[in-house]
């Protein structure tokens, strides 16, 4: 178990590698940072002097390094536009973030299990062809049209729930979380439900299918013919079983809310970092613009890493493998 772990940490190092290598590569030659900076009136000599100061005029290699010693540190330089270290402006922002991604997660495994679930038990019910009809809203329908939608209707129309901003946040001193006032529970629930219906989707039609494959399985006749319950066959063999191939994609699809979640964001004005990258993006704010790239590195490479790991812990193949030496 621990060389396993060690393995995929030496390839999440490399990835990061690469990562920071494409996000500096990238936006090092996206526009002129120094022309957002300066007022029209300044001089040819004021912009360089500038430049020399921001390290713009060093070697590609030397910026580079700079750039990675800097990240390992937590340091990635000040913001061109708002002239503020990006680490602090990424934290302020962070909490907002993490908080949308992990209620949009939570949403999305729970409900799409439970729903793919009882789509497969019950595939004659009326209300099972309900749901999987409804679901074709979470594949066929863009992210900001849902939200939209979703705001029209509740916010516009109904009225039950506010329609933009994190509403009134706890600040713990190294956390603000919205999740301790009503005002901050109420003004989440728009945007996770946006954010998680695509995943929520996904996640139930891969339960379902994987579900209905492995109740056509030999093992499970036998289990039926020893007499075994309706319950124990379902949750104890079956959807252990549809485990093992949900966690890789479920894991996979999840790492992508943080990346859906710069549409949600804009569209409900929710102060977390995918806004913040928008508006960095108009002004060519390029230390803002590399953190938030490897940020979103970051975490995918944490997700899949825990997805290994799961992987491993759920399916015997691998462990049996490890242990030969294969």
């Amino acid at each position: 178990m621990l060389a396993f772990i060690l393995k995929r940490l030496g390839q999440s190092i490399l990835v990061m590698l690469a990562v920071a290598l494409i996000a500096f590569v990238m936006f090092r030659y996206v526009g002129d940072p120094v022309a957002s900076m300066v007022s029209q009136e300044a001089s040819i000599a004021d912009q360089e002097l500038l430049r020399e100061r921001l390290g713009l005029n060093d070697p590609f290699y030397e910026q580079f390094f700079r750039f990675i010693v800097n990240a390992l540190q937590g340091n990635f330089g000040i913001s061109y536009r708002l002239q503020t270290p990006v680490a602090e402006l990424v934290m302020s922002r962070l909490p907002a973030t993490i908080e949308l991604a992990l209620t949009s997660a939570a949403i999305a495994l729970v409900f799409g299990i439970l729903a793919g679930v009882f789509t497969a038990l019950n595939r004659k019910n009326p209300a099972a062809a309900a749901i999987m009809a409804f679901s074709l809203i979470g594949v066929s329908l863009p992210t900001f049209l849902i939200g939209i939608g979703l705001i029209y209707i509740f916010a516009v129309e109904l009225q039950w729930l506010p329609s933009f901003g994190r509403g009134q946040v706890l600040d713990l001193g190294w956390w603000t979380t919205g999740f301790f006032t009503e005002t901050g529970l109420r003004s989440i629930i728009l945007p996770a439900i946006t954010l998680s219906l695509f995943q929520m989707t996904l996640i139930m039609r891969l339960v379902r299918a994987e579900m209905l494959e492995v109740l056509r399985q030999d093992y499970i006749k036998f289990a039926r013919a020893r007499g075994l319950s309706k319950r124990a066959i379902n949750f104890s063999h079956a959807l252990k079983n549809t485990m093992v191939p949900v966690i890789t994609i479920a894991g996979l699809q999840l790492g992508s809310i943080i990346t859906g979640a710069l549409i949600t964001e804009t569209v409900f004005q929710w102060p977390g970092i995918g806004s913040l990258f928008l508006s960095s993006v108009a002004v060519v704010d390029v230390p803002v613009m590399a953190a938030y790239l490897i940020f979103v590195g970051f975490v995918f490479v944490i997700v899949n890493l825990i997805v290994d790991i799961l992987y491993y812990v759920v399916d015997p193949r691998l462990r049996i493998g490890a242990a030969k030496g294969h």
